[in-house]
């Protein structure tokens, strides 16, 4: 019998069992796929053409899980875009940004704006700086019981509102315009043309099945910028070999720290004795027996099918019923005879804006129209796109020549409805909705369609079927108020602890959410040494707690 028992190796159950065994417990990782990583795997989609068929760019992982796990030491490299993001837009025009391009770029557009970059960078920061804390620590949780149980979420809670009460008068309110306000009401503060807006708005939607418009999209711009790379903050990257990369690396030091890892190794319930957790039974009828269970899972996935409803509370289920999941996102990877050349910039030959996130989307206006299409018709007749195109920072990825671009496409209906015409599942749509995907890029890059060799296409089905993510979700549940902190996934189980004794939650379900940062997977295994009662590691002891 092993110690802990960790359900599905994606990033963050690697994290959590690397932290277990480098604490001294016998750690097993049980996974469905043939191949650890979950959502952030390289694969080859098509001869010679390899990509990140999921996840697809670096920057929320924690510095302090790369340092933990020793993961460059264990072939993890991680490069810079040579522009971090590039706007082209109908009329010709693009907008570039970027360390040393933002400010010029913008000068063409608006010269208010240019004025009030250095007024929104210190106020989103300031906010920022405080998320890198609170996203490390875990979240103060409403309990019941007796004071014993309450008092160290009273401390958390403590230590919290002495944090945020140390901070000036001008950051508290922002901290709360922050949490509740729309990306566009907060934007519309500081800048008046519509292309940076929209650029700074994108990551209001990216994986958010929302409009701008939406109450709460404020904090989902806020939670993308927290990250860094390579020690520079708010920076974008790729991980050389793809999101894998990371994986694999996460693999070999949990390997190294004794953990067991086990692919082809469907879980298909939870084993409950006693009123207790007390292992897994995987699909092929073995039982794996552990003192304590750790899901990296969907929160829905998890306590609708593995976890036997009768032992959890009614409330708790209905909770879990109704917690909300559903991105929006339509996934493609496509293999390209050529680089595209785009209306904005003309030319083939690889330039620093092809190495950008490329954002089709250019207003604000135009990606709530995206929302509304797509909840009235199914799919975003304009949708907004973001390409990235790996394979000009990184060689390995496509033959001498060609090359392989990621597209995140929105809004798409996570779910279609019963009546839904042609049907209602997305396997009878997905190849109309890649073609408009692909023309999307073509309209602004003529030729690109013609540039396609083969693709690789990921509906919200396709991305439940392949990793579990519950509606095509990449978040393991919406980034809404009532969804996150202490309310994520259910408010009274914030902790990590599910309501069922000896089960955890370290999934993107649980605080801080979704992304590959590695933090929820760390932020379990804190508490489940505290209940274990073995001290953390020491190269570990002290970051991030709360």
């Amino acid at each position: 019998m092993t110690d802990v028992l960790v359900v599905g190796g994606g990033h963050n159950g690697l994290v959590c069992a690397h932290h277990l065994a480098s604490a001294g417990l016998s750690v097993r990782v049980l996974e469905r796929r043939a191949v650890v990583g979950g959502a952030a795997v390289t694969e080859e989609f098509h001869p010679g053409f390899r990509n990140s068929v999921a996840s697809y760019t670096v920057s929320l992982l924690d510095p302090g899980v790369i340092r933990a796990m020793d993961l460059p030491r264990h072939g993890l490299r991680i490069v810079e875009r040579r522009m971090q993001n590039f706007l082209p837009l109908p009329d010709g025009r693009a907008l570039e940004a970027g360390p040393g391009r933002t400010r010029a770029s913008l000068a063409r557009f608006s010269t208010r704006d240019v004025e009030a970059l250095d007024a929104y960078e210190a106020r989103l920061d300031a906010v920022v700086d405080l998320l890198r804390v609170l996203v490390g620590r875990t979240p103060p949780n409403v309990t019941e019981g007796g004071l014993l149980a309450a008092l160290p979420q009273l401390w958390r809670a403590g230590a919290l509102g002495r944090q945020v009460a140390g901070l000036p008068m001008e950051t508290r309110r922002e901290l709360l315009e922050i949490f509740t306000a729309s990306a566009a009401d907060y934007l519309d503060r500081f800048f008046e043309s519509e292309p940076i807006k929209a650029l700074f708005g994108f990551d209001a939607v990216v994986g958010n099945f929302a409009s701008p418009y939406h109450p709460g999209t404020a904090y989902v711009l806020a939670h993308h910028c927290f990250g860094e790379v390579n020690g520079k903050k708010g920076v974008w990257g790729h991980a050389i070999g793809g999101m894998g990369a990371i994986t694999q690396a996460m693999r070999a030091a949990c390997l190294e720290a004794g953990v067991a890892i086990e692919t082809g190794a469907g879980v298909r319930e939870i084993l409950v004795e006693k009123g207790r957790a007390v292992g897994a039974v995987t699909e092929d009828g073995r039982v794996h027996r552990a003192g304590r269970v750790a899901a990296s899972v969907n929160p829905k996935l998890l306590f609708e099918r593995l976890v036997d409803p009768a032992v959890l509370p009614a409330d708790f289920r209905e909770r879990i019923r109704r917690y909300k999941c559903g991105s929006g996102t339509f996934r493609m990877n496509v293999a390209l005879s050529e680089l595209p050349s785009f209306t904005a910039r003309p030319g083939r030959e690889a330039a620093d804006h092809h190495t950008a996130g490329i954002v089709i989307a250019p207003s604000l206006a135009y990606m709530d129209r995206a929302h509304a299409d797509a909840r009235a018709h199914g799919w975003s007749r304009a949708p907004i796109v973001e390409m990235l195109i790996p394979s000009t920072l990184d060689d390995s990825l496509a033959p001498e020549g060609a090359h392989v671009a990621s597209l995140f496409c929105q809004h798409v209906l996570p779910e279609l409805p019963a009546d839904f015409p042609g049907g209602a599942s997305w396997d009878a749509h997905e190849e109309t909705v890649a073609d408009l995907m692909i023309a999307t890029v073509d309209a602004h890059a003529p030729g690109f369609a013609a540039s396609v060799i083969a693709r690789q296409v990921l509906s919200p089905a396709g991305l439940e079927r392949e990793f579990g993510l519950i509606g095509g979700d990449i978040f393991h549940g919406a980034l809404s108020l009532g969804q996150i902190f202490s309310a994520r996934p259910v408010l009274g189980h914030a902790d990590h602890r599910s309501p069922l004794p000896g089960l955890y939650m370290c999934g993107s379900g649980t605080h801080p959410g979704g992304g590959v940062t590695g933090l929820p997977g760390r932020n379990a295994a804190r508490e489940i040494l505290r209940d274990a009662k073995r001290r953390e590691p020491l190269s570990r002891k002290g970051e991030g707690q709360g």
